[in-house]
């Protein structure tokens, strides 16, 4: 009995600060979805602010857009961290100067960084479409065109890629080089020491990426907003009215219609339904992930 308390006493700043900063919150957004909230008046409505969410076009829009982003761009920045980190650990001179050039863009603040990319893929004046014309390549509208923008998002993902080849690189370097040796004698190629070799060892590293990767991307708010906002041109200043996800909605990120309803139309009840759906959303995604990663292990 005297040990459990012990326990109990030892962890009760954990368990403070998760009932404060987790449970309580939790409760509450679940108590707020069934309200009509708009910061001063309070009013049960039931499910209605569930049931406008199944009617919510611009939601919908936001949620497979997100998706798409959570597709497409995760697993290319684990890719193509992966591929520098290769490349960076593999040089025989330079290495902290490649390796400095490549983490660089990761330390830039977000907003200053995004800015800095949609101006040099501003398809006018942008030294990237200059050079993409002069050698005969097709210079896309980036963030002007709906079929270009979300893959202009993507490239600002994988030119800030540098938090994830430094994990990389600690990864690889942590490989014991007698397995590399004793593959070369057997006879084992590159590609086959990598698939046989490399990826078993560092696999709980990909699948920390890959979780880590899935929850920031749901979570994807400020390049998107920005690059909106820079791209149709629009200010705060009065009279103007900014509707996220230019153009056409295709940048639209969960996040930003949940901050759209909450902050701006101040609809915080039906704001608490779209943050239940990204929490459980989330989840789901982590769950999978780590279920998938436990058979990987128990079948290797």
């Amino acid at each position: 009995m005297r040990g459990n308390l012990r326990a109990l006493l030892y962890l009760s700043p954990w368990l403070a600060g998760f009932a404060i900063f987790f449970v309580y919150p939790l409760v509450s957004t679940v108590y707020f979805s069934f309200q009509r909230y708009d910061l001063f008046t309070l009013e049960p409505v039931g499910l209605l602010n569930w049931e406008y969410f199944l009617k919510d076009q611009a939601a919908w829009t936001a949620i497979r857009n997100t998706l798409w982003l959570v597709v497409v761009m995760v697993p290319l920045r684990v890719l193509f961290g992966l591929g520098v980190a290769q490349l960076v650990t593999r040089l025989k001179a330079g290495v902290g100067v490649y390796r400095t050039i490549f983490y660089l863009p990761a330390l830039v603040p977000l907003v200053a960084g995004t800015l800095g990319f949609v101006f040099l893929l501003n398809p006018g004046t942008g030294p990237v479409q200059a050079i993409l014309s002069a050698v005969g390549l097709p210079a896309p509208d980036w963030f002007g065109d709906p079929a270009w923008s979300k893959w202009g998002l993507t490239l600002l993902g994988l030119w800030s890629v540098g938090d994830l080849m430094v994990i990389f690189m600690a990864a690889l370097l942590d490989v014991p080089k007698q397995l590399y040796e004793a593959a070369a004698i057997d006879g084992a190629n590159g590609w086959r020491q990598f698939t046989s070799i490399t990826l078993p060892v560092i696999r709980p590293v990909l699948m920390f990426a890959l979780v880590t990767g899935v929850i920031q991307t749901l979570q994807y708010f400020t390049q998107a907003e920005v690059t909106a906002r820079v791209a149709s041109g629009a200010t705060d200043s009065a009279g103007s009215v900014f509707t996220p996800g230019y153009p056409d909605q295709s940048t639209l990120t969960f996040p930003q219609w949940l901050f759209q309803q909450g902050f701006r139309d101040y609809a915080m009840g039906y704001a608490c339904v779209l943050a239940l759906v990204l929490f459980a959303v989330a989840m789901v995604f982590t769950l999978i992930l780590l279920r998938q990663f436990r058979f990987a292990e128990e079948e290797s």
